[in-house]
Formats: C-alpha cells, structure tokens, sequence
C-alpha cells in the first residue's frame, strides 16, 4: 500500500495514516485482510458491461467514503466478506473469465489497490484476457489510480455530490467534489475516447454513473451539465434512479423515501436538453432488491 512502517496507510483520500498491517482499521473499515464479499457473473450492470454474457464481478469488502445511504451497506463498512490471498484473488480473476464472463469489474477496490495490481498482473500473464473495469465511488487519489492505471481498460466511477455542502452531509467528504473531477479526467486521459467491440460490449473508455438522490435533482443537473460540458461524448452517462432507503430512518429525512419518477424524468430530460446522447438511463422500477446482489461469499 502506499504508506510505509511511520505513516501508515495512504491509499484514499481520507489519509488516515492507519497502520492496517499491523491489524489495525482505516477509514474504510478494513485492516490488512484482503476481503471480498462476492465473485460471480452480474447481469445488473449497463448494457455494454453486463450484457448477455454477464460481468464478471468482484464485490470488494470496505469503502473510504461510507455514505450514509450506501447501497451496499451491508459490506462497506468492512465487516463481511472472505479473507483471501492475493493468489486467490488471481484463481478469482481466471475462473470468472473461464465461466463466460465479459470483464473483470472491480468493485471498490481502491483501498486494496496495490494487492489487486499484483492479482492482475500475475492473471494477466497466466492468460486473463477480457477487459478490466474500474467500478469505483470516484473519491480516488491520482497516485492510487497509477497503480493500475495500466491494467484497467474501462472505468466505471461515480460522480456522487458537486456541492461540498451535500458531500459533506452525506459522506463526511468536503473534499468529494474536487477529488471526483480530479480522478474522472485522469481515467478518462488513460481511457482515450470509447471502443466497443462487435457484440457491442466497451473494450475501453469512461462511464460515469450518477445516482440521483431525492430532493437533490438540481444537483444532479450540475453533475451532468459539467460532464458534459467538460467531456462531451468523450465518456458515457449512465444516470441511475435505483436510489433505496435505508431499512433504518435517517437524520437526512429526505433520504428516506424512494425518488419519484417525475424527479429522475425532469433529470433526464434535462440531460436530453443539453444535448448529451452517450447515455443509459433506466426504466421502470428500478429501486428493488434484486439490484443488490446478495453478499454470501459465492465464488471467493
């Protein structure tokens, strides 16, 4: 990890400088343990990721960032999952690609950053060949992301909060917004405009995933009018309504009801209006278990 014996660990924005080798548990809620909750094929993920092969997923356990309504509550804050060895993780990266997979899609996996670039490393030279996605809340240092920034092919961060005021309320993370444009320009200098291949799966490229949030929707538009502005159709949008409350009420009261359709149809048409074309969006009722894969240690 980026850190040494003094300082402790570096990995994510946060520094906390926790000593995770010698046991001891950083921000993300892990310490020296490579843990992961799940490895199996997803078919929940935008179509030129999952598509009909399915994406060969890698739910890692802990996160930096713990926003307080975190879909994956369940694993983020580091108390589930498997610990496993970096060569297990590497048997992990193989048998998915041997069961049909279309990528290997890490899933916060940043705060495991250096181990999973020493896992990919040795499956590539053992015969991994599928693309590698990046699926991250986007709240990554630069130096991190370069470790590997030359195993990764697709990058599939999050563009969460553009207002210090709301990162702060909901991930203790002022410095959110800042870090996410930081992070989302380096992926997309390392991705170079999107490739697709003949069965329409993206070999390599950008998407940015937006989640919107109820009572928030002018947020939403600032992410998606800097995006595009910024980007244009050098990266995708993949604006999601899948928003779930929690099963327990939070102080953020508005965060306790589903988003309504008019919230995320305005939100939609407000992207189409500003002329953005490379996007998904989602229809229907998306804000359901089933979106949540269930985290019992399959295929670790």
């Amino acid at each position: 990890m980026i850190s040494d014996k003094n300082e402790g660990c570096r990995l994510c924005p946060r520094q906390c400088k926790a000593k995770r080798e010698q046991g001891i548990k950083g921000v993300c809620g892990t310490a020296d343990e490579l843990l992961v909750a799940r490895a199996a094929l997803h078919m929940w993920e935008e179509p030129c990721i999952s598509g009909t092969k399915g994406s060969g997923t890698v739910f890692f356990s802990g996160c930096p960032l713990r926003c307080v309504f975190c879909q994956n509550r369940e694993i983020s804050d580091g108390s589930a999952g498997k610990a496993i060895e970096e060569k297990r993780l590497t048997e992990i990266f193989l048998e998915l690609q041997q069961k049909g997979a279309a990528n290997i899609n890490l899933v916060t996996a940043g705060h495991y950053a250096d181990r999973v670039a020493r896992a990919l490393r040795e499956a590539k030279q053992r015969g991994l060949t599928i693309p590698v996605v990046w699926n991250s809340g986007g709240y990554e240092l630069l130096e991190t992301l370069s470790l590997v920034a030359d195993l990764v092919d697709v990058w599939l961060p999050d563009f969460k909060f553009f207002s210090t005021e709301t990162a702060m309320r909901f991930a203790k993370a002022p410095d959110y917004p800042d870090i996410a444009k930081k992070a989302i320009a380096f992926m997309v200098e390392k991705a170079g405009p999107p490739v697709f291949d003949e069965e329409g799966y993206m070999k390599r490229g950008v998407i940015v995933r937006h989640l919107v949030l109820p009572g928030h929707r002018k947020e939403s538009e600032d992410i998606i009018r800097y995006l595009y502005e910024t980007y244009g159709d050098r990266i995708y949008l993949s604006i999601m309504n899948q928003y779930t409350p929690p099963k327990e009420p939070l102080p953020e009261r508005e965060l306790n009801r589903k988003l309504t359709r008019y919230e995320y149809d305005k939100t939609v048409a407000f992207a189409m209006e500003l002329g953005v074309t490379n996007a998904y969006i989602q229809e229907g009722e998306t804000a359901e278990e089933s979106f949540i894969p269930p985290f019992t240690g399959e295929g670790v």
